[in-house]
Formats: structure tokens, sequence, C-alpha cells
């Protein structure tokens, strides 16, 4: 989980993005200041993943703030003017969020950030435990032991859950395919993915998960084959 904190003049947005972070489990909002000289003092002595932080302030501005830091942190700039989004990228943000702005949005750039952080520290074995997706607005995390299949329909998967729950995403078999590790998964039809721990026997074209019978395709029988 990401390490957040959050810098704004203005009490609201600071309420706001408390909500948002209570809301998934991407993200920590272990503080929240409207006072800048004290967040500085804060982040000096705090190591943090990720900053929320307003451009527009009376003290000193975001920009100035984010430059003056000791430690690498990701940014995501919150502020009510547009003007300042070009600003905000060419110091690498990770992203831009203009006020007032919704969960959805919200959730897009802890998304962001979190896809960032896990490309910059690969070997962080806590998340490689987890499959994070969005569902309904909400960011979901799965620990990848509980995911028995995943199923294909026209435009979104169902993620099947060892509690006989189910996890519906707008998103390609492909795509979360990408997503697992391929030591534990594999795609046995182009619309199933197997989770190879939860398999209870295969015979012939039919491999069997928790009760069901998944069809084994004709472009994957031969790999099926290889790794049983």
């Amino acid at each position: 989980m990401l390490k957040a904190v959050a810098i704004d003049d203005e009490p609201l947005p600071l309420e706001l993005l408390q909500n948002f972070c209570a809301q998934t489990e991407l993200v920590s909002l272990v503080a929240s200041f409207s006072n800048i000289r004290e967040a500085q003092q804060y982040l000096q002595r705090h190591s943090v993943d990720l900053l929320f932080l307003d451009i527009q302030m009376p003290q000193l501005s975001g920009i100035d703030l984010y430059q003056s830091l000791q430690q690498k942190v990701m940014v995501i700039f919150t502020t009510a003017h547009s003007q300042y989004a070009i600003d905000g990228f060419n110091l690498n943000a990770i992203d831009y969020l203009l006020k007032p702005f919704s969960l959805e949005r919200f959730l897009t750039a802890i998304n962001k950030a979190k896809e960032y952080h896990s490309l910059r520290y690969p070997d962080s074995q806590s998340d490689k435990q987890y499959l994070y997706v969005r569902s309904n607005y909400q960011m979901h995390k799965i620990p990848l032991t509980e995911i028995i299949l995943i199923e294909s329909f026209a435009d979104y998967i169902d993620i099947h859950l060892s509690d006989k729950n189910k996890i519906t995403v707008r998103m390609s078999l492909k795509s979360i395919l990408d997503k697992l590790p391929e030591k534990d998964f594999m795609r046995v039809h182009r619309s199933y993915v197997i989770a190879i721990n939860h398999i209870e026997k295969a015979h012939r074209n039919t491999v069997y998960i928790a009760d069901r019978a998944i069809p084994i395709g004709t472009n994957y029988k031969e790999i099926f084959q290889r790794r049983f």
C-alpha cells in the first residue's frame, strides 16, 4: 500500500482526499496538512511514496514545494486552475486532478501511481501477492491465492474466488493475464484463465476446478499437456 500525504491550504479538498483514500486499499493517507511549513517539517523526518499537492497556495506554491524536497516522491497535483497542468507534467507528475474531481477520476490517478511504483520497485514481494482491479468505481485488492479462475465475456471478465464470490471487471482476458504470475495461472481457452493450484483433475479436453468443468481449447491443449 502506498503511503501518501496531502497538502492543501483549504480544508474541504483535504476532507475529500481523506474520504476517497479510505475507499481504496491502494493508498493510505498517513498525514494531511493545510500549513506548508508543517508539511515540510514532516517530509524532512518521514519517508512517503506519494504526495497529493495543491499548486496555488499563499505561503509557497506546490510546484516550489515539490522542487525543494530532498526525497524522491511521486506527486499528484490537485488544483482548481487548469493552466498549471503543463507545469505539473513538466515535473513528471503522476497525474493532475482538476478540482472538483470525482472518485472515479481519483482512482484512475491512484492506479497510475501504483503501476509506476510497481515498475520502479519490481521486487516488492507484498505487491506480487495481490491483484489490483477496479470494479463498480471501487479498487479491489485480491489475494492471488483466492482466485480460482477468470471467465471472459464480450467486454468484461468475471474473477471467480474461492469463497464462491466473483468480481466483474471491464477488462480483456489478455490484459488481466499480463498482471498475473505465469507460474500460477495459465490460459486454457479463449474464454478462461485458470489458477493452477486449484486444478482438481483433468480428463481429455476438460479441466475441473471447484466443481466446474472448464473446456481446454484446441489452441491451448498442447501447452496444457506440456505443463501437466
